[in-house]
């Protein structure tokens, strides 16, 4: 891996929600950063001096073809957006029996179509002759040769969708922009709205706040190399088998 090398123009999709937003803190705090772009569905945060707010869904690409005309020529692009449960019902599977199409209609378009639109419209904008990268937030879960457990289809599903979809980017865009990095980010189990129903079981010492697993994911980012691209990293720099 490469040494550390602090982005200038940032997107941060997701910047509303828990990890995000601490990304979005993070990055807001080095020297070196010049503009964030921080993307929400509501467009909620309260911008201020180098971050610019903007409001786009993930899942409607009219939203992303617009935003993609206001952010220049980002170095770094973040999707930290998923879902895995809400308040509509929408739960992980245990069995082959819960599994309907209203569920993974849901979780694909977030976990994984959102992520490829972002990609369409935000990649070709990225620096051809410099250091770039783009990632987005996976799950060790989308892994299929560590898969022990199975369940939780639709969100296992979804994230190992992406993980391919990553890796045919990275195959892509190293044709025109070979010093950029497409990666998956496995942010550790984070107290957050996604994870925090499920995390009771949790070992002491594994449930990570936004900001410690933010501080984990830029370290990670930071060490980015061109080989490196179309792999997916968890929270230590570790590799997750496809």
């Amino acid at each position: 891996m490469s040494t550390e090398q602090c982005p200038k123009e940032i997107v941060i999709f997701g910047a509303s929600g828990g990890i995000g937003g601490a990304l979005l803190r993070h990055y807001a705090a080095l020297p070196g950063v010049e503009t964030i772009h921080a993307v929400s569905r509501s467009g909620a945060y309260d911008a201020s001096g180098r971050v610019v707010a903007h409001v786009a869904d993930i899942t409607k690409e009219d939203s992303l073809s617009t935003l993609a005309k206001s952010v220049g020529s980002p170095d770094l692009v973040i999707v930290a957006t998923g879902v895995l449960s809400d308040d509509t019902g929408l739960k992980p599977e245990k069995s082959l029996k819960q599994q309907s199409m209203s569920a993974f209609e849901r979780v694909f378009a977030i976990n994984a179509f959102g992520p490829a639109l972002v990609a369409k419209h935000l990649l070709p904008r990225m620096p051809r002759d410099r250091h770039a990268v783009f990632a987005a937030l996976s799950a060790r879960v989308g892994s299929i040769s560590d898969n022990r457990l199975g369940g939780w289809h639709a969100y296992r599903a979804s994230k190992a969708a992406l993980n391919m979809l990553l890796r045919n980017y990275a195959i892509e865009m190293a044709r025109t922009h070979p010093k950029l990095i497409c990666a998956g980010l496995h942010p550790g189990t984070v107290d957050t709205d996604l994870s925090r129903p499920f995390s009771r079981a949790v070992p002491e010492g594994k449930l990570f706040t936004p900001d410690h697993s933010a501080s984990c994911l830029a370290g990670v980012i930071a060490g980015l190399a061109p080989p490196d691209s179309g792999k997916v990293f968890d929270w230590a720099g570790e590799v997750i088998p496809a």
